[in-house]
């Protein structure tokens, strides 16, 4: 099994922690893993403030660089939504990377079924199910929908020693980044995140941790603008402690 590892442009800017985290968690696990040098921002963000040609040449220079892997793995759940629920689209259905582009989550979740003791984080942990995950990849269950309970993100964390895992009240409630959204209508964005960061805090968590460097990036900057003392790590960073 051949994985084409995509790192997004914000990760790899901002957070290249997680993208160190993700390569050193699948070659843990005894994964083929390689990653395509020269690869690029995958063109959700133009695509989502409504320039969508601009995409296009983002898209096929993908479908370029990650052909002939089995896998295309990434650890952002945004950035795999969009791959896969617009790239046929765009490129007029003429993508196969799409079919295979999964998140982390699922793919150690659905693929590999990973069923073996991962690393090792004694902390107590507050779980965001970001939206995209929960309602466009399937990472957990929403509560709109009557369906049986489901995490793969916390049957996950329960292979790290150590670790308490709790959730808050309103589980898959957004954040209120939503990229372009926090840019276009800030002050619900930021209000949105005030409200979400502060029942993170009343579970007496030491960390916030879920499957999107956007989500934790947009609360970590609002706790640090509010003093509030709590951390944010990426689900993969957690997987991969102590590995």
């Amino acid at each position: 099994m051949k994985i084409g590892l995509f790192i997004p442009c914000y990760v790899d800017a901002v957070f290249p922690e997680v993208g160190m985290a993700t390569y050193k968690l699948l070659t843990h696990l005894g994964l083929d893993v390689t990653y395509p040098e020269h690869q690029t921002c995958c063109g959700q963000p133009m695509a989502n403030a409504g320039f969508e040609k601009q995409a296009i040449p983002l898209a096929a220079k993908f479908e370029t660089l990650f052909e002939g892997f089995d896998y295309v793995v990434s650890p952002s759940v945004s950035c795999t939504a969009f791959i896969r629920l617009n790239y046929p689209r765009l490129l007029n259905h003429d993508c196969e990377t799409a079919k295979n582009c999964m998140d982390v989550v699922e793919f150690l979740h659905d693929v590999v079924k990973v069923d073996r003791r991962l690393g090792t984080f004694p902390h107590t942990v507050s779980l965001h199910n970001s939206c995209h995950g929960v309602r466009e990849l399937g990472l957990s269950s929403p509560t709109e929908e009557h369906v049986e309970k489901f995490n793969k993100i916390k049957d996950l964390l329960a292979l790290v020693d150590g670790i308490k895992v709790v959730e808050p009240e309103r589980p898959d409630e957004c954040c209120g980044f939503g990229g372009m959204f926090s840019v276009e209508e800030t002050a619900i964005s930021a209000q949105m995140g005030l409200d979400k960061l502060e029942r993170h805090m009343q579970t007496g968590a030491e960390y916030i941790t879920g499957p999107d460097c956007s989500c934790l990036m947009h609360m970590a900057g609002i706790a640090r603008k509010q003093g509030k003392k709590i951390e944010f790590k990426h689900v993969v960073e957690i997987l991969a402690a102590g590995l």
